[in-house]
């Protein structure tokens, strides 16, 4: 008999992390995507489109006891990610209705990017979160879809996700990649595995009666100033030469506390991008 079931709408990289976390744990895992054959093995797939209004034929026909929501934009646009993000959820909330399932409570996977903040500040879940781009309104705006959406609902704000397969930092270095050493670029990290566990974590927080907020950030212990991961990674693949343009300069810069999930008894298997890095490297 599983512990739980659970419907992870968008099982893509990290929801098939998460996925494999909770199977090892005894629950049922239904996951939904357009090409099912490419879910993990023992999870049930739901074949379907997220940014259609059509109800997938393979939807659970019996309880739903939560509900992740981890979908990715496919096109990188304002357009692109009012599909994915607002209207993909309201269509998951419909076809909950529809079946007259009301899970536990939701999990919303969102980002980091609704924080402003860029003078490497110490940034909680209690900062004030004023996006300036449209893809962290956007985000914010899905948030708040989750929260109203008369299920308990938690907010899951994941830093920059790296890990196998996510290694555009390790091409930027290996091209010569420089940032701007002063003012420091701070830069959150989170590595795939850590984001899926920290999920599960949550899920079985809640299925044993823990009290959760409404909003964790996903981050690793150490944020830190981008020259520093640069040094250490061109140290590492022995890169001497630079590239010929300028530092570059990210828009934000900001340090990301883990503080309120550490709290409920989550640890990162990562700590730092040292950890994470280096597995990746001697792989």
């Amino acid at each position: 008999m599983p512990k739980a079931s659970v419907l992870i709408a968008g099982c893509g990289d990290v929801g098939s992390r998460l996925a494999t976390q909770l199977l090892a744990n005894d629950w049922q895992v239904y996951g939904l995507r357009r090409s099912i054959d490419r879910l993990p093995a023992g999870v049930i797939g739901v074949a379907g489109d997220l940014f259609s209004e059509q109800c997938p034929d393979q939807w659970p026909k019996g309880n739903i006891d939560y509900l992740v929501y981890s979908a990715a934009a496919t096109e990188h646009d304002e357009a692109g990610y009012q599909a994915a993000y607002v209207d993909g959820l309201k269509h998951t909330l419909d076809w909950l209705k529809q079946h007259n399932q009301q899970p536990k409570r939701l999990i919303f996977i969102s980002s980091s990017g609704g924080y402003g903040q860029k003078g490497g500040e110490w940034v909680d879940e209690t900062s004030p979160a004023e996006a300036s781009s449209y893809s962290g309104r956007i985000m914010l705006e899905a948030e708040q879809v989750a929260l109203r959406s008369g299920i308990p609902a938690s907010v899951v704000r994941l830093t920059g996700i790296y890990g196998p397969g996510r290694e555009w930092m390790l091409g930027q270095v290996r091209k010569g990649y420089r940032v701007a050493v002063d003012p420091p670029l701070y830069g959150n990290r989170i590595h795939a595995d850590d984001a899926g566990g920290l999920i599960a974590f949550l899920l079985q927080a809640d299925l044993q009666g823990k009290s959760l907020d409404d909003c964790y950030i996903g981050v690793d212990n150490a944020p830190v100033p981008l020259a520093e991961v640069v040094d250490w990674l061109r140290e590492r693949l022995g890169i001497t030469e630079w590239a010929a343009e300028a530092s570059v300069r990210r828009a934000g810069s900001k340090r990301c506390s883990n503080a309120r999930a550490k709290a409920l008894g989550w640890e990162p298997r990562y700590p730092s991008y040292r950890e994470g890095y280096g597995e990746m490297l001697a792989n």
